[in-house]
């Protein structure tokens, strides 16, 4: 999902996904002469070591988001994604012969890219900015998620 939306405070990483799908698309067109065909798989919340990280991120960071993210992570992995799903879904891709680039993986990847497709990039800038109690409110709503700490 990195690559398609980008979210406080991963920019660094969600900068190397982006590019990562440009270039995907780039390549794509360029083999595509030879047969060659390009997927780009897009997981969502998956229970990973860095989802984990991500779930443990220190609450008593200078940018809220950094925490409130964490709680986005440890409220979705309350039902984990196991990454089988990952693996499922590259082997899909190559045994079907599908020439699709882009391949959402796991129960909340549409929910997600929808969502942020549904806002204006100034909406999506305001909910990133919102304050706490907004910000969670808006998950509770729009995921079904309280991703409010319990620890």
């Amino acid at each position: 999902m990195a690559g398609r939306i980008a979210c406080s405070p991963l920019a660094p990483y969600s900068a190397s996904k982006f590019a990562l799908e440009a270039l995907s698309e780039a390549l794509a067109q360029e083999v595509k002469p030879f047969n060659v065909r390009v997927a780009v798989v897009q997981p969502g919340i998956i229970d990973t070591a860095m989802a984990r990280r991500i779930e443990g991120a220190p609450t008593d960071a200078a940018y809220p988001q950094v925490r409130r993210f964490g709680h986005l992570f440890e409220a979705s992995l309350e039902k984990p994604t196991s990454p089988t799903v990952v693996a499922d879904k590259i082997r899909e891709i190559i045994e079907s012969g599908t020439e699709k680039l882009r391949h959402p993986v796991g129960p909340d990847a549409e929910g997600f890219l929808g969502w942020r497709t549904s806002m204006t990039d100034e909406d999506w800038v305001a909910w990133g900015a919102l304050p706490d109690e907004a910000w969670y409110e808006r998950v509770g709503k729009d995921f079904g998620l309280d991703a409010r700490s319990k620890r």
